[in-house]
């Protein structure tokens, strides 16, 4: 929010600082207590023993914080989890990459991460379905499945000695076509159960990756019972196998209907908005920007505009303090 750009007119102005002073009213009356900047002392515990996590350092006998953040104690232990902070791996995360290079056995992925991340040709399901060991071949064939500047999503393995690795053993992860990629810093997308969704009234997919890429693109169907009907028919194996390669020659024909486009473009500037805001992005709170939008008539390149940001900012003080005021 403190980077925020905007050709604002002096009502504007004024409307946009009511808003964000009502938030930060709402936010610091929830978050008093625990709420800590750098050089803050935190209470704690001595004659139980405590210990120093990360964010916190002793001084004069007494914890003080050294980033700015949120207090949390896990039994003894006493750290900062930061507000505002880059992306930080976890296993499981669900994570949208792009393809920076195809190496021997591996691709290589930029997550908005340090360091790149590796995807396994043996960590990914192969086009045919089955599951078997790679060959010197599908080694060859490697960029006919993933190649430079692909958008990939999958999921956090682990970290091993040459680095972060990921794995795609699903459908559900793999390559992601006919859509826009965009970033936005990791800290406004919070850890979820579920990441992927499926907008029904405007046949869009959207995948909250962890690491701040965001995917929205043209509803795609998972057809994990023709695997299933090919690992249980090997006789049948090769003809299925050219009618899944036909099939695909003949989505690359095909156009993505105007409709959908500007529903891609439509919820993409919805979270390019929020983003601009510095609000979470959550599926609840994309959705209502977008109806936002819808309700006020406005045009999709309207969205990026002054006084639509004005009114989200305005809609999400309101919301926020009749959530208070119910709770």
């Amino acid at each position: 929010m403190r980077g925020l750009q905007l050709p604002l007119t002096q009502t504007q102005k004024v409307r946009l600082q009511r808003a964000l002073e009502k938030l930060e009213a709402l936010s610091t009356k929830a978050n008093s207590n625990a709420s800590v900047t750098v050089a803050d002392t935190i209470p704690v515990n001595y004659e139980d023993g405590f210990l120093k996590g990360h964010g916190t350092t002793e001084l004069n006998g007494e914890v003080v914080a050294t980033v700015c953040g949120v207090v949390e104690r896990v039994n003894k232990l006493v750290y900062v989890r930061t507000l505002r902070a880059r992306y930080k791996p976890e296993v499981g995360d669900i994570i949208v990459g792009r393809v920076i290079e195809v190496a021997p056995k591996r691709w290589r992925l930029d997550i908005n991460y340090s360091q790149d991340a590796v995807l396994m040709l043996s960590s990914i399901n192969l086009p045919d379905g089955i599951q078997r060991r790679r060959t010197a071949e599908d080694e060859l064939n490697m960029r006919a499945i993933f190649e430079e500047n692909d958008v990939i999503c999958a999921e956090v393995r682990g970290f091993q000695h040459d680095g972060l690795h990921l794995q795609a053993r699903s459908q559900k992860y793999g390559k992601l076509q006919r859509g826009q990629l965009l970033s936005i810093p990791s800290y406004l997308v919070k850890r979820r159960k579920q990441h992927w969704h499926y907008l029904d009234e405007y046949g869009i997919d959207l995948i909250l990756g962890c690491n701040g890429f965001v995917w929205v693109g043209e509803h795609v169907e998972t057809k994990d019972e023709m695997l299933v009907d090919q690992a249980d028919k090997p006789d049948s194996q090769t003809s299925k196998t050219n009618d899944h390669s036909t099939s695909l020659e003949g989505q690359e024909q095909t156009y993505t209907p105007l409709e959908t486009r500007q529903n891609i473009c439509r919820i993409a500037n919805a979270i390019r908005v929020l983003s601009m805001l510095g609000f979470v992005v959550t599926i609840e709170v994309v959705m209502e920007v977008v109806n936002l939008g819808v309700s006020q008539n406005m045009d999709t390149h309207e969205m990026l505009g002054s006084e639509f940001c004005v009114l989200v900012a305005e809609r999400e003080a309101e919301r926020r303090s009749q959530k208070k005021n119910r709770g």
